[in-house]
């Protein structure tokens, strides 16, 4: 069981359950009315810490970890819903002790949140003579998510392509000379009135087509963060003090 001496330093250790897992942090000590020992711890749970649930400090031990409770982290999580604003009543007290399966005495509880006993925030034997105005603020986390997926992906398409290619062929071309002088011997060799025939062969270029696969371009997908700005807002709540009677402002 923690004892008084340890109230001081048990704000925002962390709770750890009867299974080992971290169960959240102390946010506040609250101290029995009459004996002002203390009565119950709360424990801030949730990702931001915006929840508080109660267990009896009787139930908890303080660790060179921080403070160990038995039970798990849902039992702590579920534990009766109880306003912290700084006292609870017989009622509420009953109920979180029987909650827990704990034997309940007859006393109410003021909080003790590590800078001085708040109590019912008036004047009295547990209290000074100010009264403190507190007010929620807003503590924004990240969280990394999967936003979307991008992939590459390579398929094949068959298009028409035409090239023009300059080829050459042979044609038959007829000289006709008159018989002279310098031709008359070859003009003359030969039987004097025959049949013949002669012929020569006409060649000609065609276009073949031949295809090669050639490397032209290496696509990379990678991933840059681009960072922007988004708001996030909730309701917070704040106390307000005004002053009745004669009084002046300083």
């Amino acid at each position: 069981m923690l004892g008084t001496q340890d109230i001081k330093s048990l704000i925002g250790q962390t709770v750890h359950g009867s299974d080992g897992e971290k169960i959240g942090t102390v946010g506040q000590v609250y101290l029995d009315d009459e004996t002002q020992q203390p009565q119950f711890i709360t424990v801030s749970t949730g990702m931001l810490g915006t929840s508080e649930s109660f267990v009896p400090v009787e139930a908890a031990d303080a660790t060179a970890d921080g403070v160990t409770v038995p039970y798990d982290k849902d039992k702590v999580k579920n534990a009766p819903n109880v306003d912290t604003d700084g006292h609870i009543s017989p009622e509420e007290e009953q109920q979180i002790f029987t909650y827990y399966g704990l034997a309940y005495g007859d006393g109410r509880t003021d909080v003790e949140t590590g800078t001085g006993t708040v109590g019912h925030d008036t004047s009295g034997p547990t209290t000074d003579q100010a009264m403190t105005r507190s007010e929620e603020q807003l503590e924004v986390g990240k969280e990394r998510q999967e936003a979307g997926r991008a992939r590459l992906r390579k398929w094949v398409e068959t298009e028409q392509e035409s090239v023009t290619v300059p080829v050459s062929k042979e044609r038959a071309v007829v000289h006709r000379e008159p018989v002279t002088e310098e031709n008359y011997a070859e003009s003359v060799d030969g039987p004097e009135i025959t049949e013949r025939e002669h012929e020569v062969v006409l060649n000609e270029e065609r276009a073949v087509v031949d295809k090669t696969v050639t490397p032209v371009e290496r696509v990379r997908l990678d991933k840059e963060t681009v960072t922007e700005q988004q708001t996030v807002s909730d309701e917070v709540r704040k106390e307000q003090i005004e002053v009745d009677g004669d009084s002046e402002a300083r």
